[in-house]
């Protein structure tokens, strides 16, 4: 599985619009963002990496954070080599990951809508909410839009939702699949309207989606204990390992 995870990782960077390969890395750029959470490079599973491959690859980040995200097994010498390049741990976080066979659908919550955003004005009222649980990352502007509008367009998946007064209450995503993988990311819900489900609801809403278009696995990280119960209700498990790490 971590060997699978990892291509589908080093797929997903290889199709970003500024894409740059380096040697043993992909470096997904994006030219819509200056975040470091999506401009960072990853290792091609099984490469042979050297002190002077990690040394192009910190160069061929110009003026950007140098910052790596992989999955530990893919690349086992690798993390000494970034450390003795300068390179600082940031986070391991155990992956989960969800099939057909371990997916649980839980009931959605009464009082809201949860669709696929089409319109500028459906998608900017997702990507607020995201703006407000995970900051810089998501800021609605019109380049974030291009960037998930293109998501959408690739085969991605988008679902916001919103109460019955129509604000907006919550929204998450799916990487373009590649192999029958997709990530599932940005499950953001409002403050006002958590503890009730939402959260749950959105992701199975977005992983029923991934299946349904064919995807056989389902991916995802969990930022703490809240989302990692709410995850498992849904029927993500505990798979392997990743690592974070930046200069």
């Amino acid at each position: 599985m971590d060997l699978r995870i990892q291509r589908s990782v080093v797929a997903t960077l290889s199709n970003r619009p500024n894409a740059v390969e380096c040697g043993p890395f992909v470096l997904g750029f994006d030219d819509s963002s200056d975040s470091p959470f999506i401009n960072y490079a990853t290792p091609v599973p099984g490469a042979e990496i050297t002190a002077d491959q990690v040394a192009a690859l910190v160069t061929a980040f110009g003026d950007r954070k140098p910052r790596l995200e992989y999955v530990v097994s893919s690349a086992p010498t690798l993390e000494k080599l970034l450390v003795e390049a300068g390179f600082t741990v940031e986070a391991r976080h155990e992956y989960l990951v969800c099939t057909p066979s371990t997916f649980a659908e839980p009931p959605a919550p009464a009082g809201f809508e949860l669709f696929e955003p089409v319109s500028d004005d459906e998608l900017t009222g997702m990507i607020t909410v995201q703006s407000e649980a995970f900051g810089a990352i998501y800021t609605p502007n019109p380049a974030e839009l291009g960037r998930q509008r293109r998501n959408q367009q690739r085969g991605g998946i988008l679902v916001a939702a919103r109460s019955a007064d129509g604000h907006y209450a919550g929204g998450g995503a799916a990487t373009v699949p590649s192999d029958g993988i997709s990530e599932v990311a940005g499950i953001a819900v409002g403050e006002r309207f958590r503890r009730r489900g939402l959260g749950g609801a959105i992701t199975a809403a977005v992983t029923s989606r991934l299946f349904a278009n064919g995807v056989d696995i389902a991916w995802l990280e969990a930022s703490g204990e809240d989302s990692w119960r709410v995850y498992e209700r849904v029927g993500f498990r505990p798979t392997g390992q990743r690592l974070y790490i930046s200069r």
